[in-house]
């Protein structure tokens, strides 16, 4: 399965916004690496397309998903409760920390898995509760 994606570079950690198109194990590496450094952030779509585009943004186990789509309206993935919902979590959006309530954050593996699932079916609808930005 196919996917193009831009992340942090896990060597600099700095966003790279090479383009890359890949099979899915090659992005996996790359988030394997980023895990270990405790924090990344991506960005993925299917080969063919501009949208609908995932965002993954996380440091140490808080991720926050952002959905970009076709009618250039954004929306965050509701969280699992790894968060207080009145929390404030920081998490990189491209190289800057940006803050977030509780309410829409989840553990890193729950996001990395409704990153999986996305790149298999190509439905962002099915991951989830999103709220419009």
């Amino acid at each position: 399965m196919l996917v193009s994606w831009i992340a942090t570079d896990p060597e600099s950690r700095r966003f790279s916004a090479t383009e890359r198109s890949s099979d899915f194990a090659d992005l996996t590496d790359d988030f394997t690496a980023l895990r270990s450094r405790d924090q990344g952030y991506l960005e993925v779509r299917l080969p063919g397309g501009a949208f609908p585009l995932l965002t993954l943004g996380f440091q140490d186990d808080q991720a926050v998903i952002h959905l970009f789509d076709a009618t250039e309206k954004s929306f965050l993935l509701v969280g699992d409760g790894t968060a207080a919902a009145d929390a404030l979590v920081h998490v990189p959006i491209v190289d800057d920390l940006a803050v977030f309530s509780g309410d829409c954050v989840l553990s890193v593996d729950r996001a990395w898995a409704l990153v999986r699932n996305f790149i298999q079916t190509g439905a962002p609808s099915e991951l989830g509760e999103w709220r419009e930005l």
